[in-house]
């Protein structure tokens, strides 16, 4: 089953046997998807009852005792970069997935809340240029810096977007390369809901941006700013005609995924989910926030997007077709069994890989927090 990236021949170096994040020996357990409890309607209709038929699939524990980990990206050699939040790190997994080594403290992090290292974005020609892009909480402000990758270690790490307003809490932080080759930079309103608005503010935005951090061609106002009107993006992917999804939290009631459109305000702090307000972009899902607080997303080969659940603890399946109409009942998987999901992404070989969450807001088993191989039956 064909991944996100293609292998490519340019190695980054081999991952050593001692593993930082924790060997496993591999065990896999069957599951089953259930019906979904969510609603997918408007957000004045009542729970309706599943259709969706099982899928089994198997998962397969990889990597353990990692401290708040939160995005993972693949290389073209297909090893991957993890990042954890608290400590500012960045580990290099081997292609199995059971190995991990340090690449080093990416400077200048502070943790504090949600904040902390957050997402990771690995260069269209990292063949040839060996760059990597992350997305930080400093102590001034959310940024975004590029970096190399030299053998084992990460070296010249520069800012190229800074003044991303921080918090405590909404300070969005998955970013992406898209398909045109610009980033995109989910970000979050930081606790001040004006911002998502303003178009000329970056929180509360999908941005997108050269790899020096300036405004791309052809961005719908002439700045930074794609989209608008959200709270707290989380998940960013493609579906392999190109079409862009981003996941949100909501704040009470309804949590959302969205097809982006450029220019499209998506209502924050105006609606909460599903509105009557043609201004304003309705989602093609939601979820009450009990059965989602979404994280990271991806997508599959049959362009359905997964979605990793942290308060709902759950791995969430949706069929979308790249319109804006609403979705059929997304199909729950995992649901309880390994806790808060973090990060989902496609594995070149067609599996997702999933990280828990369990050591930030949750009850961490004594293996905790993992990253896990789910398989398709």
């Amino acid at each position: 089953m064909p991944g996100v990236l293609a292998a490519a021949a340019l190695l980054v170096g081999a991952c050593t046997a001692g593993s930082s994040g924790g060997d496993h020996s591999g065990s896999s357990r069957p599951v089953t998807s259930t019906a979904s409890p969510t609603a997918s309607g408007p957000a004045s209709s009542t729970t309706p009852t599943s259709t969706a038929g099982s899928r089994p699939v198997s998962v397969d524990v990889l990597l353990t005792h990692l401290e708040v980990p939160w995005d993972i990206a693949f290389l073209p050699d297909r090893t991957a970069l993890l990042t954890l939040r608290d400590s500012g790190e960045v580990r290099h997994v081997s292609a199995d997935g059971r190995t991990a080594t340090s690449l080093g403290t990416v400077p200048g992090v502070v943790a504090e809340g949600e904040g902390g290292l957050l997402g990771v974005a690995v260069s269209p020609s990292y063949a040839s240029d060996h760059t990597v892009f992350l997305y930080l909480t400093s102590a001034d402000d959310n940024r975004v810096v590029r970096a190399r990758v030299d053998g084992t270690r990460l070296t010249d790490v520069t800012p190229v977007l800074t003044g991303i307003r921080k918090s405590s809490f909404h300070n969005g932080g998955r970013i992406r390369f898209g398909p045109d080759g610009y980033l995109y930079v989910g970000t979050g309103d930081a606790g001040d809901t004006a911002r998502a608005q303003d178009r000329d503010s970056l929180n509360g935005k999908i941005l997108r941006i050269t790899r020096d951090g300036k405004a791309a061609p052809g961005n719908p106002f002439g700045n930074r700013t794609w989209t608008y009107g959200h709270r707290n993006v989380q998940g960013l992917a493609w579906t392999a005609s190109g079409q862009l999804y981003a996941s949100e939290f909501g704040q009470d009631t309804w949590d959302e995924l969205n097809r982006i459109v450029a220019g499209r305000d998506y209502g924050w702090p105006v609606v909460e989910g599903f509105g009557h307000d043609a201004r304003y972009a309705n989602p093609v899902a939601v979820w009450s926030t009990a059965d989602a607080s979404p994280s990271g997303i991806a997508v599959g080969p049959d362009s359905a997007v997964w979605m990793a659940a942290l308060r709902g603890e759950a791995l969430w399946r949706v069929t979308v077709d790249g319109t804006d109409a609403r979705a059929p009942q997304p199909e729950r998987f995992l649901h309880g069994d390994d806790g808060r999901l973090r990060d989902v992404t496609m594995a070149p070989d067609g599996s997702l890989w999933v990280l828990t969450s369990n050591t930030f807001r949750g009850t961490p088993a004594a293996d905790d927090d993992r990253l896990l191989r789910v398989t398709l039956g």
